[in-house]
């Protein structure tokens, strides 16, 4: 946990808040991985056709899952439990930060015809 508290300062903070506009930059480079840890009910209700879907509470039975070699930025509809799981993934050795604005604000970013923004099948 050191090095996520060490990252509490506003440079630090600018490297693991990853805004909406930044995260589709990094994701359409393929530098970034999105990780959605909702809850299964919460992504039966609403779903993303990109990404990674992982439940926070199974993050610790899953690791060997996620890629070592891009930034993981969590996301949930706000940012609440995805600074959890970004905290826990730093802990694990994992570059991570959270998607600043949450899901929510990146779906009212990508609505219409701005889906055209995030180049899927990367």
């Amino acid at each position: 946990m050191k090095n996520v508290i060490l990252m509490n300062n506003p440079k630090g903070m600018k490297e693991i808040a990853i805004d909406i506009e930044r995260f589709i930059e990094l994701y359409n480079e393929g530098k970034a991985e999105l990780l959605d840890v909702r809850m299964p009910f919460e992504a039966d209700v609403w779903s993303l056709n990109f990404g990674m879907q992982i439940p926070a509470p199974k993050l610790a039975e899953n690791l060997d899952k996620l890629p070592k070699d891009k930034l993981i930025i969590c996301a949930c509809p706000g940012k609440d439990r995805s600074i959890i799981a970004m905290s826990y993934l730093r802990s694990e050795g994992f570059n991570a930060g959270y998607l600043n604005g949450g899901l929510i604000k990146l779906m009212e970013r990508l609505k219409g015809g701005k889906a055209k923004d995030l180049e899927l099948g990367k």
